[in-house]
């Protein structure tokens, strides 16, 4: 998510008795997260409460999920996210709380929309019985061109455009 969380995953891992592994992107981002930031392997953070609809991200697209939140704010669209800064193991209890209490998730990662957190939060939920509306926002399972971080998260749809549309769309 920004540089507050990476400190801390980084720590929790070197304290982790067992394999780990940490993705990290290389882009300076801006920080959201407070320095009392409580990261803990296996545990999802609420960073913004919300009625209407669910975003779970994970990475940089928390910050993008939160933009997009404020901004649909605005239209009266209460948008709660749920930062998942790990995905294995996952926090399937806080994200299943989540999705009971609004109407729908949409997961945003900057990974395959297979594999990655939207498939392990929809398998988690489908095994515990319980099947609400997940749209999947990531990287497209064929292959991407290049260009700017930017302009790859406009084609794969997972900007913060594309993540307003998906919301209110759901809403």
């Amino acid at each position: 998510c920004d540089a507050v969380e990476t400190k801390k995953m980084v720590q929790a891992a070197a304290e982790y008795n067992g394999p780990v592994y940490l993705r990290l992107g290389r882009l300076d981002v801006e920080t959201v997260l407070e320095d009392n930031y409580d990261f803990q392997i296996g545990i999802a953070n609420t960073l913004r409460d919300g009625s209407d609809v669910t975003i779970v991200s994970t990475g940089l697209l928390t910050q993008e999920a939160l933009k997009a939140a404020e901004e649909l704010a605005k239209e009266n669209i209460s948008v709660r996210v749920v930062n998942c800064g790990t995905i294995k193991p996952l926090d399937g209890e806080t994200i299943l709380k989540a999705a009971k209490e609004t109407k729908f998730i949409i997961t945003a990662e900057e990974h395959s929309v297979i594999g990655g957190l939207g498939s392990a939060v929809t398998e988690w939920m489908s095994d515990h019985g319980y099947t609400p509306q997940i749209t999947r926002m990531g990287m497209p399972d064929h292959f991407v061109e290049q260009g700017t971080v930017q302009q790859l998260r406009e084609i794969c749809g997972i900007d913060i455009e594309s993540i307003k549309k998906e919301l209110t769309k759901a809403n």
